[in-house]
């Protein structure tokens, strides 16, 4: 992938957990449940942030981001797209909350790294 193509992957996943810490900002589990607009707005800002991680490929997240396994992002895409039905709020607000976080700082690293 050409660096210019990573770098745009790799702000659109910060731009997206940007606005999902935005959506979710002074929010606990139960506020969040509470609001479908902001558990649309997530789940759609995370369905961006998982395309972008799968274009930019398994093993080169693996360098950007060792510690949010690609497997497991691509596997929440699918299930956003997918089995939507099955969406547990509790295993997104805990990826919103604890997961974004890690990987927006991880891009911002990597974007730093980038010619």
């Amino acid at each position: 992938m050409s660096s210019k193509r990573e770098q745009q992957r790799l702000l659109d996943i910060v731009e997206n957990c940007e606005a999902v810490a935005e959506y979710i900002n002074g929010m606990d589990f139960v506020a969040f449940a509470a609001d479908r607009k902001t558990i649309d707005a997530s789940e759609r800002c995370l369905q961006r942030i998982t395309e972008a991680v799968i274009k930019v490929g398994k093993d080169r997240m693996q360098q950007i981001a060792p510690i949010v396994p690609a497997d497991a992002v691509r596997g929440l895409g699918n299930l956003l797209r997918h089995e939507y039905d099955r969406v547990d709020l509790h295993i997104i607000f805990a990826t919103l909350a604890e997961s974004l976080p890690q990987l927006r700082a991880a891009c911002i690293a990597a974007l730093k790294d980038l010619p």
